[in-house]
């Protein structure tokens, strides 16, 4: 399983949802789109719009995006991709 997460540096929100990760001891990869054009592009690609933060989870064949700080919808994403052992 694969968890990115989309932020950029002024984001408060951005804040949380990585404080909230770390506090759940959950590994992902952190791209700061102010600062990161490809991943950026990346982003709205993956989501079909600039909002921030973005969470994008892949497990396999599966693959869902959370706009927003949103912990139930992550976790929800977690179980529904066969990775809920991983967020702890």
């Amino acid at each position: 399983m694969k968890i990115t997460v989309y932020s950029t540096q002024s984001c408060p929100f951005c804040t949380m949802l990585t404080n909230w990760m770390d506090e759940k001891n959950m590994s992902y990869e952190e791209y700061k789109v102010d600062q990161n054009p490809e991943k950026a592009r990346e982003m709205i690609q993956r989501s079909g719009q600039m909002g921030v933060p973005f969470t994008y989870i892949e497990a396999g064949d599966y693959h869902n995006g959370v706009l927003g700080f949103d912990p139930s919808a992550i976790e929800h994403s977690l179980v529904a991709s066969g990775a809920q052992n991983e967020a702890k």
